[in-house]
Protein backbone atom coordinates (compact mmCIF):
# COMPACT_ATOMS: atom_id res chain seq x y z
CA UNK A 1 0.00 0.00 0.00
CA UNK A 2 2.83 2.41 0.93
CA UNK A 3 4.34 1.97 -2.68
CA UNK A 4 0.96 2.66 -4.22
CA UNK A 5 0.57 5.82 -1.94
CA UNK A 6 4.11 7.24 -3.16
CA UNK A 7 3.08 6.38 -6.55
CA UNK A 8 0.38 8.48 -6.70
CA UNK A 9 2.59 11.03 -4.80
CA UNK A 10 4.64 11.16 -7.96
CA UNK A 11 1.92 12.06 -10.33
CA UNK A 12 1.36 14.63 -8.32
CA UNK A 13 4.34 15.81 -8.37
CA UNK A 14 4.05 15.24 -12.32
CA UNK A 15 0.97 17.00 -12.39
CA UNK A 16 2.53 20.21 -10.57
CA UNK A 17 5.51 20.25 -13.10
CA UNK A 18 2.86 19.95 -16.37
CA UNK A 19 0.65 22.82 -14.52
CA UNK A 20 3.62 25.14 -14.32
CA UNK A 21 5.18 24.61 -17.64
CA UNK A 22 1.93 26.66 -18.73
CA UNK A 23 3.27 29.48 -16.34
CA UNK A 24 5.18 32.07 -17.50
CA UNK A 25 8.07 30.92 -15.62
CA UNK A 26 11.84 29.77 -15.99
CA UNK A 27 12.29 26.92 -14.67
CA UNK A 28 15.24 28.25 -12.85
CA UNK A 29 12.50 29.94 -10.41
CA UNK A 30 10.83 26.93 -9.90
CA UNK A 31 14.09 24.95 -8.67
CA UNK A 32 14.88 28.54 -6.86
CA UNK A 33 11.71 28.23 -4.36
CA UNK A 34 10.93 24.42 -4.57
CA UNK A 35 12.48 24.03 -1.23
CA UNK A 36 11.07 27.17 0.55
CA UNK A 37 7.93 25.50 2.16
CA UNK A 38 10.54 23.61 4.71
CA UNK A 39 10.84 27.03 6.18
CA UNK A 40 7.62 26.43 7.71
CA UNK A 41 9.75 23.73 10.09
CA UNK A 42 11.20 27.15 11.88
CA UNK A 43 8.13 26.69 13.79
CA UNK A 44 9.40 23.67 15.94
CA UNK A 45 11.96 26.59 17.46
CA UNK A 46 8.83 27.36 19.59
CA UNK A 47 7.87 23.98 20.11
CA UNK A 48 6.63 20.88 18.61
CA UNK A 49 3.31 21.49 18.71
CA UNK A 50 3.29 24.69 17.01
CA UNK A 51 5.86 23.52 14.36
CA UNK A 52 3.72 20.32 13.37
CA UNK A 53 1.04 23.10 12.76
CA UNK A 54 3.28 25.03 11.10
CA UNK A 55 4.67 22.72 8.66
CA UNK A 56 1.42 20.82 8.13
CA UNK A 57 -0.20 24.45 7.03
CA UNK A 58 2.20 24.77 4.60
CA UNK A 59 2.08 21.19 3.34
CA UNK A 60 -1.51 20.77 2.82
CA UNK A 61 -2.58 19.75 -0.54
CA UNK A 62 -6.01 21.93 -0.04
CA UNK A 63 -4.07 25.25 0.40
CA UNK A 64 -2.17 24.42 -2.65
CA UNK A 65 -4.93 23.80 -4.61
CA UNK A 66 -6.59 26.64 -3.54
CA UNK A 67 -4.01 29.19 -4.16
CA UNK A 68 -3.48 27.84 -7.80
CA UNK A 69 -7.43 28.01 -8.93
CA UNK A 70 -7.78 31.81 -7.09
CA UNK A 71 -4.76 32.26 -9.04
CA UNK A 72 -6.43 31.07 -12.25
CA UNK A 73 -9.79 32.48 -11.15
CA UNK A 74 -8.19 36.14 -10.97
CA UNK A 75 -5.46 36.08 -13.40
CA UNK A 76 -2.68 36.28 -10.69
CA UNK A 77 0.01 34.37 -12.10
CA UNK A 78 2.33 33.90 -8.89
CA UNK A 79 -0.92 32.57 -7.01
CA UNK A 80 -0.88 30.09 -9.28
CA UNK A 81 3.05 29.35 -9.53
CA UNK A 82 2.77 29.80 -5.22
CA UNK A 83 0.24 26.86 -5.97
CA UNK A 84 2.31 24.33 -8.15
CA UNK A 85 5.17 25.12 -5.70
CA UNK A 86 3.57 23.80 -2.53
CA UNK A 87 1.92 21.21 -4.47
CA UNK A 88 5.17 19.61 -6.08
CA UNK A 89 6.83 19.70 -2.86
CA UNK A 90 4.60 18.35 -0.96
CA UNK A 91 4.01 15.33 -3.17
CA UNK A 92 7.63 15.36 -3.70
CA UNK A 93 8.30 15.06 0.70
CA UNK A 94 5.00 12.39 0.81
CA UNK A 95 6.88 10.60 -2.30
CA UNK A 96 10.09 10.00 -0.36
CA UNK A 97 7.91 9.22 3.29
CA UNK A 98 7.69 12.70 4.65
CA UNK A 99 4.45 13.42 5.66
CA UNK A 100 2.22 15.57 7.41
CA UNK A 101 3.32 16.16 11.09
CA UNK A 102 1.57 14.87 14.61
CA UNK A 103 2.64 17.18 17.34
CA UNK A 104 4.36 15.03 19.61
CA UNK A 105 7.78 15.04 17.25
CA UNK A 106 9.00 15.72 14.19
CA UNK A 107 9.56 12.13 13.20
CA UNK A 108 6.23 11.05 14.04
CA UNK A 109 3.86 11.33 10.26
CA UNK A 110 1.32 10.24 8.93
CA UNK A 111 2.94 7.85 6.67
CA UNK A 112 5.14 6.00 9.73
CA UNK A 113 8.28 7.32 11.64
CA UNK A 114 10.98 8.82 9.62
CA UNK A 115 14.13 6.95 10.25
CA UNK A 116 13.23 3.99 11.52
Amino acid sequence: MKNLLKLEELFLFGLALFLFSGLDYGWGWYALWFFAPDLSMIGYLANPRFGAWTYNLIHHKGLSVALYALGALTSTPWLMFAGTILLGHSSFDRALGYGLKHEDAFQNTHLGRIGR
